[in-house]
């Protein structure tokens, strides 16, 4: 924030947890810049208010919490933090792909319960990594990073997206095709009117009853009851989710209940480096934009 005191008039939010809304609308009723969080509702009530707002920074990739189109409408520039984060989530979807796969989660609750019994042969076996085929939904940046992760483990790399890309370790299918031959399946695709509930009942049903599936995107790709019955009913062997809907979840939500769902609070780009850099990113966005100069990383509705 240095750099940001040193031009500027700066006023922070010094509480624990998001912003409360009331607060957040009021503060940004007189502010020019905003240097926000995916916590923060940035939409017409908080807009409408905010009548010399200029600059809008977002310290993430998405940015499905701001009304990218009334922000248009009213001629504010959106920075986020693309790039900075990639190889550190792509980590965290092969970390959690592991986990889920060896039913790793399971194995640790067994031994901190007092459970672990003596060894047997086929006691809490999972599935490989290796020699498997691994479907990406999304290939953007993180999922190429994940796909470049999957050549090690040799597997065969699948992917939906709107349209095909440039890719010789990858093969473009529909997501039809890639939920029914995928051993694993990992959501890395943005938030939007086409991608919301883009996970339901009738998508799990086409996965294999031994397949895992990896969320480090957004929780409401996923209909979440659909993957609770999904969970309970074997229709997949099991989930890893960094994130959900809704969230946090509440301590007594069925998900927390189930033995095949490993579930952990939104950490995918939680390393301290990546971080910092984004919100030196974003620091570097909202400057940018108050001083009248190009972002290093304006979001673009284009993707």
């Amino acid at each position: 924030m240095a750099p940001l005191r040193y031009e500027h008039d700066v006023t922070t939010w010094d509480g624990d947890g998001p912003v409360p809304n009331d607060v957040l609308v009021s503060e940004t009723s007189t502010a020019e810049g905003l240097l926000c969080m995916i916590t923060d509702a940035i939409g017409a009530p908080l807009l409408e208010r905010a009548s010399h707002l200029r600059v809008i920074s977002q310290m993430a990739v998405g940015v499905d919490n701001i009304d990218i189109g009334e922000c248009s409408r009213r001629g504010i520039l959106v920075g986020h933090t693309p790039g900075v984060l990639t190889e550190t989530v792509a980590d965290s979807a092969f970390a959690l792909l592991g986990a889920a796969a060896r039913r790793l989660f399971e194995g640790e609750r067994e031994v901190r319960s007092g459970k672990w019994g003596p060894w047997e042969p086929f006691h809490l076996t999972g599935g490989d990594l290796h020699d498997t085929t691994l479907g990406i939904v999304g290939m953007g940046r993180i999922g190429r990073a994940i796909a470049r992760r999957a050549t090690g483990y040799e597997m065969r790399v699948l992917y939906s997206s709107p349209a095909p890309k440039d890719l010789a370790d990858a093969d473009h299918v529909s997501l039809e095709v890639l939920l029914a031959e995928s051993d694993h399946v990992v959501l890395s695709a943005s938030l939007n009117d086409a991608t919301r509930g883009l996970i339901g009942a009738s998508e799990l049903r086409l996965m294999r009853p031994t397949a895992y599936l990896v969320n480090v995107a957004r929780g409401p790709l996923v209909n979440t009851v659909d993957l609770i019955e999904a969970l309970l009913s074997g229709w997949i062997a099991g989930a890893a989710l960094d994130v959900t809907d809704p969230e946090p979840l509440p301590r007594d939500h069925p998900l927390l209940s189930l033995p095949n769902c490993l579930v952990v609070p939104h950490l995918g780009s939680a390393s301290v480096r990546t971080r910092n850099a984004m919100a030196a990113l974003a620091v570097e966005n909202l400057i940018a934009g108050l001083e009248g100069w190009s972002m290093p990383a304006a979001y673009s509705t284009a993707g």
